[in-house]
């Protein structure tokens, strides 16, 4: 029986690889890992998320991005590309350009069923070594239902659920509130679709 050996990358081979990739991927401590690919669902509620932060708190000194903008984890040796991140002030890049964020203030990630137990459990882990972190949304796109986690004065991690159609995710690190109407327009939930 043959056992193949697993090839490691550096930084600067995944970055020079990215480059010319035809669908994205992260890096992991020397490991190159596919994405899955996002459903319309998926990038409905992202880019609602965004246009409605952008318009709402335009000129207040906040930076948003979504998922082709990569974010730097020097702790963990991670590359990866959050669905949204929102940066106060102005962006620390990571290396000579502008396509490498280090310093995000909030990150919402859009759960799948191929990504959410990373999503809750490794990344959400990773993603609280960022110091300027203080907050972190997770929306289900298969039903009503955002998991916000936010970072209080003694630095603990509290969790805040919302479950109602006209809930209001309402930040906690920012002046801002933003309803379930707004997040989910143009979402089609899966009626056929058991659990």
């Amino acid at each position: 029986m043959q056992t193949q050996t697993q090839r490691y990358y550096t930084p600067e081979e995944y970055l020079a690889l990215e480059e010319i990739s035809e669908f994205k991927n992260e890096y992991r401590d020397g490991e190159i890992v596919p994405m899955a690919g996002g459903t319309t669902n998926h990038h409905e509620i992202a880019g609602n998320f965004l246009a409605n932060f952008k318009s709402t708190m335009k000129g207040k000194g906040y930076k948003i991005y979504m998922s082709d903008v990569k974010l730097w984890l020097a702790r963990y040796r991670l590359y990866t590309y959050p669905d949204v991140m929102v940066i106060s002030g102005t962006p620390v890049y990571e290396g000579s350009g502008t396509t490498i964020v280090t310093n995000p203030s909030m990150i919402l990630e859009v759960l799948s069923d191929s990504t959410k137990k990373h999503d809750r459990t490794n990344k959400f882990r990773m993603y609280r070594t960022i110091p300027e972190l203080s907050e972190y949304i997770m929306v289900n796109q298969y039903e009503y239902h955002i998991e916000q986690f936010a970072k209080n004065p003694d630095g603990e991690w509290i969790l805040r659920e919302y479950e109602s159609e006209s809930a209001v995710l309402s930040l906690k690190s920012i002046d801002f509130q933003i309803p379930f109407s707004d997040i989910y327009e143009g979402v089609i939930f899966d009626t056929n679709v058991e659990g």
